[in-house]
């Protein structure tokens, strides 16, 4: 950043999700103003449709440890080809979920991009969840619980060779931050692999300025920068209801306008995503229209 043509992305997947409505994420985004918001801070946005996504209603759902994983791998692959060429191109993939296994894809067309020369890439990752559960620990079996470990290399050969490395993102440069909602057993995968946690806690005591600071120091650490992914239910659920896992006690209104107005300061960020946004469970569209608040500050809106 700050390259002027933001390649816009959906992905309508919510194979990976145990609640069926994030599919409509990305056309809500859209209808909130994205585009036209992109336009007035003077960025060039090319929407290029939505990747190609398979019908959970048609499919069988397999494997209960780890559902729909074949057809999540087909469109993960499929969108990294995509979020790949974008970049080739010198644009800024801006990828709209969508259930957040779609960020497997995602990282993997980055990495694939900076891989090309010999450059490291870090994930911010925003989210009450850890995202590291793997087939084996999964109380659920739904792949939205899996990504970040799959990115870190954990988890089924089928998502985590992806970009053709292995790990896509070296874990000492990643972090995670507004966690508040961890499994029993994917603690000891967020303990053990060596990413940065960054919990509600950290944020209560040292404040959101202090804790971003942190997270973008380990991410861009011997890295030619960062990719952010963002989880709406990272957002308190008082201010964005429509998220198909609520968790109360996080992220307010003016501390995720902070984190973006940071990542934006930083200049290191190279491609976003804004996932987990369920239209069905959302109040006349008000977790869109904040979601895409949210993706202008982290863009460079400000204030004055």
């Amino acid at each position: 950043m700050r390259q002027s043509h933001i390649a816009v992305i959906g992905a309508p997947m919510d194979l990976g999700a145990g609640r069926r409505g994030v599919d409509m994420g990305p056309s809500a985004l859209r209808v909130a103003g994205l585009n036209q918001k992109l336009a007035e801070l003077g960025y060039l946005a090319g929407d290029l449709g939505n990747v190609v996504v398979d019908q959970p209603e048609s499919l069988p759902t397999g494997p209960t440890h780890a559902r729909y994983l074949p057809q999540i791998a087909h469109t993960c692959a499929r969108l990294s080809e995509m979020v790949e060429r974008a970049a080739d191109q010198g644009h800024v993939p801006l990828v709209l979920g969508g259930d957040h296994s779609a960020a497997i894809g995602t990282v993997a067309g980055m990495s694939r991009h900076f891989g090309k020369t010999g450059r490291k890439l870090g994930v911010l990752w925003i989210d009450a969840h850890a995202d590291m559960n793997t087939p084996d620990s999964s109380p659920s079996g739904n792949v939205h619980g899996m990504p970040l470990a799959c990115i870190i290399g954990l988890g089924p050969s089928e998502l985590t060779s992806i970009a053709s490395q292995v790990p896509m993102v070296e874990p000492q440069n990643v972090a995670i931050v507004g966690l508040r909602s961890v499994d029993d057993i994917e603690r000891f995968n967020v303990r053990g692999a060596g990413v940065h946690p960054f919990t509600m806690r950290d944020i209560d005591e040292r404040g959101m300025r202090t804790v971003m600071q942190e997270a973008i120091h380990a991410v861009s650490s011997g890295t030619s920068g960062f990719h952010l992914s963002f989880d709406l239910d990272a957002v308190d659920p008082a201010e964005a209801p429509g998220v198909g896992t609520p968790v109360h006690g996080g992220i307010t209104y003016r501390e995720a306008h902070l984190a973006m107005e940071i990542v934006n300061d930083s200049g290191l960020m190279t491609s976003l995503e804004m996932v987990e946004l369920n239209p069905v469970l959302d109040i006349a569209n008000r977790t869109a229209i904040l979601g895409v608040e949210l993706l202008m500050s982290a863009l460079g809106k400000r204030i004055l």
